[in-house]
């Protein structure tokens, strides 16, 4: 027993060796590595649960691994909530739509009909009756044009009516019957001229036989017998002529004159009315580009050519340019709410009207066009042409 106790002694030069100061650094080394590893495992298996996945053999439970998607989504949709919030409470006091938001953009007012007013005579502007912001209704006196030149010339188109329909009257009706009386008369005087000459004509005939008249004498009667009996026959056609009526052709020429200074009166009068400038649609006049005494001329290129810009500013349009990853969110007819940047909270329903066919390369968006109406007295006041305005997309369409 002794012996064996003595054979489990340690030996004093071993005592020594492990006393000496770099004998425990291999030790603490392994230790460091052993904790380093044992973390990285822990945290590798904690990373596999959290999204789902189990390593063969182990013994994680199920239930964290649920607990953590189901809080991870649950606070996916209270940042959604909350940003949602946000968005509707900056939009209006108004509450918000209960439809999904698919999209929101920026993009600018425009008016869906906004006419040029231009005269569409040239001369200077007599009256004007122009203000900015001012509301017109349709055929409301804008301006007069100077209009002595046109006056005139459509006096002298009326006068050439008057004088071709004459001509064709005169035409149409033929002779009148004191005429043809006339022409009747004429005839019958020239036939008994002709028998007095025949007779002088014969005897002088006669006598020349036995020359007891000269041949002067006879050919002067042979000359007026046979010009009278010529001028018979031109009487007796004229008179023919006279009792059947003018040409066809005459007529048609006649009617044609007429029909063409019809047209060329119409056109003066169109000019003189046009001298009156009048308001082609019920709106607010957007911009005034003329003052009275100006000289307009709506096809050349110095002077005015328009005296204002007019726009129904109660049927407007967003326009927005849409980028091509996104436009598969908007849709013809899709409900929409839009509010100016300048006042936020005053919000207006809205409607997707169409999509552009063709897109923008450079911007790589498409063209959309949101239609709003504004109520009459609010035109103007809120939502103004050019101005930049915020569009909310809903996943729902418009209701009809």
């Amino acid at each position: 027993m002794d012996d064996r106790v003595r054979s489990l002694r340690i030996a004093k030069e071993d005592r020594l060796d492990s006393q000496r100061p770099g004998s425990k650094f291999p030790w603490l080394v392994s230790l460091v590595l052993g904790v380093v590893c044992a973390w990285l495992a822990y945290r590798d298996d904690r990373l596999m649960s959290s999204i789902g996945f189990e390593r063969p053999g182990s013994a994680l439970p199920v239930e964290p691994v649920a607990s953590a998607t189901v809080t991870a989504a649950s606070s996916k949709q209270d940042k959604a909530s909350t940003s949602s919030d946000s968005t509707a409470a900056a939009a209006s006091d108004k509450p918000a739509s209960s439809n999904p938001i698919a999209l929101e953009s920026r993009g600018y007012v425009i008016a869906k009909h906004q006419v040029l007013v231009s005269p569409q005579v040239s001369g200077r502007i007599m009256s004007l009756n122009i203000e900015e912001g001012r509301r017109v209704v349709k055929g409301e006196i804008l301006a007069e044009v100077e209009r002595t030149e046109y006056q005139a010339d459509m006096e002298q188109m009326r006068g050439v009516v008057m004088r071709n329909k004459a001509e064709l009257s005169e035409l149409q009706t033929g002779a009148r019957p004191q005429e043809i009386a006339g022409a009747t008369a004429d005839l019958q005087e020239q036939e008994e001229v002709v028998s007095q000459l025949e007779s002088q004509f014969k005897r002088l005939k006669e006598a020349l036989k036995t020359n007891s008249v000269s041949m002067t004498e006879f050919e002067q009667a042979q000359s007026s017998f046979f010009s009278t009996r010529k001028r018979i026959d031109k009487l007796r056609q004229s008179l023919d002529m006279m009792k059947e009526g003018p040409r066809k052709e005459r007529i048609a020429m006649a009617e044609a004159a007429v029909i063409q200074a019809e047209a060329n009166l119409t056109k003066a009068l169109w000019r003189l009315e046009n001298c009156t400038l009048r308001a082609p649609i019920s709106g607010t006049i957007l911009k005034k580009n003329a003052e009275q005494g100006n000289l307009v001329n709506p096809v050349a290129f110095s002077g005015s050519t328009s005296v204002c810009d007019i726009a129904d500013l109660s049927d407007l349009e967003i326009d927005l340019n849409i980028q091509e990853r996104d436009v598969s969110k908007v849709f013809v007819n899709q409900q929409c709410e839009v509010r100016s940047e300048a006042f936020p909270k005053r919000v207006y329903k809205g409607t997707v009207s169409r999509l552009m066919p063709i897109a923008d390369r450079a911007k790589g968006a498409v063209p959309v066009r949101v239609a709003v109406r504004v109520p009459d007295e609010e035109q103007g006041m809120y939502l103004k042409p050019e101005m930049s305005a915020i569009v909310v997309f809903f996943n729902a369409p418009s209701p009809q």
